[in-house]
């Protein structure tokens, strides 16, 4: 069956082709590096619990979580293969304070990697869903080259994720449609199944951690009530699916439409507080879902045009079918 299937690898090259840039293929050699980091993380998932990998290492990261065996071993595992496919200048990780500069990356063709190696790892110990998030941007021939990475979401050359699951599944976006692709256990190859993925206008299902309700902006608060309200007409109300991995939740809403939700914590009006981090979760969810037909807003703004101060920084996040998203909008404003 697979034979009639093209690859990951082929996808890639296609792609490569269409943009012809050494920055494309630079991209591209980047994107295939994550592909076998994923395979090597997928497994090593399906074997944690019978090799002492679960549970915590010790200590929080910078953004005050706290960090799980498995954060260490994939941030690990990442960094080596990126360090080896000889295009990526610096990497930006959840684990890492500042970002590593790999000077064998440096050149006409480097880029910067941010990445979320294992995103949702809270859900680790309780065998759920968790993922892979990435971005790529060109360094911009700067060394160190850590600041590329800071630049505006809309400089992104790709970006994607990878939700490990009953099936491993990759999702990428280089400018050029969303593209998603399931692992094949056998050899760790990635098939192309879900080709130029569109997300519909709207949807029936939203997910957001309501248990923070009392900090949200009255806009978000009267939105949620809005779609929990029953309306036949507006296809009201909405289910609420809720997974703890913004992967997952994202890939539902990719796939099936509807919203996908992190507002920011309102306690001090004065003083909004994402939770989400922008570079390596916000920005690069936001491209893919764009590219997919939909909208990434922070209930004010496109999230795409924020511009980061610091590596670790955090933001809201409203992200899902456009017409729901605008419509959320819509609330923000009242």
């Amino acid at each position: 069956m697979n034979a009639t299937r093209q690859s990951l690898e082929e996808h890639l090259g296609a792609q490569q082709v269409l943009r012809g840039s050494d920055q494309a293929r630079g991209t591209a050699l980047v994107i295939r590096c994550i592909a076998a980091v994923a395979s090597a993380i997928a497994d090593e998932l399906a074997h944690a619990a019978l090799r002492g990998r679960l549970g915590v290492a010790g200590g929080t990261n910078v953004t005050g979580d706290q960090v799980k065996k498995l954060d260490v071993w994939g941030h690990d595992v990442m960094l080596d293969a990126l360090r080896q496919c000889g295009v990526c200048a610096a990497l930006v990780s959840e684990e890492a304070p500042e970002p590593i500069e790999i000077p064998g990356g440096k050149g006409p063709r480097g880029v910067v990697v941010a990445c979320d190696p294992v995103d949702g790892s809270s859900n680790l110990d309780v065998n759920g869903t968790v993922g892979t998030i990435f971005s790529v941007k060109p360094s911009l021939g700067w060394d160190p080259a850590g600041p590329a990475a800071l630049t505006p979401g809309t400089d992104q050359l790709a970006a994607g994720y990878v939700m490990y699951g009953p099936a491993t599944t990759l999702v990428y976006t280089a400018g050029n449609g969303t593209h998603g692709f399931t692992m094949e256990r056998a050899t760790g190859t990635f098939y192309l199944t879900h080709p130029n993925i569109r997300i519909p206008k709207k949807g029936k299902v939203y997910g957001i951690n309501e248990g923070n309700i009392s900090t949200w902006h009255p806009g978000q608060r009267a939105f949620v009530e809005y779609l929990r309200t029953p309306d036949k007409a507006t296809g009201r109300p909405y289910s609420l699916r809720y997974s703890g991995a913004m992967v997952a939740d994202v890939h539902r809403t990719l796939l099936d439409g509807g919203l996908f939700m992190y507002p920011a914590d309102m306690s001090d009006p004065t003083k909004p507080k994402g939770k989400l981090r922008l570079l390596y979760e916000v920005a690069p969810m936001g491209m893919v879902v764009e590219q997919a037909g939909g909208r990434a807003s922070t209930g004010t703004e496109r999230v795409l045009e924020l511009k980061a101060t610091d590596y670790h920084q955090r933001a809201a996040i409203i992200v899902g079918s456009p017409d729901d998203v605008t419509r959320a909008e819509e609330f923000y404003r009242r």
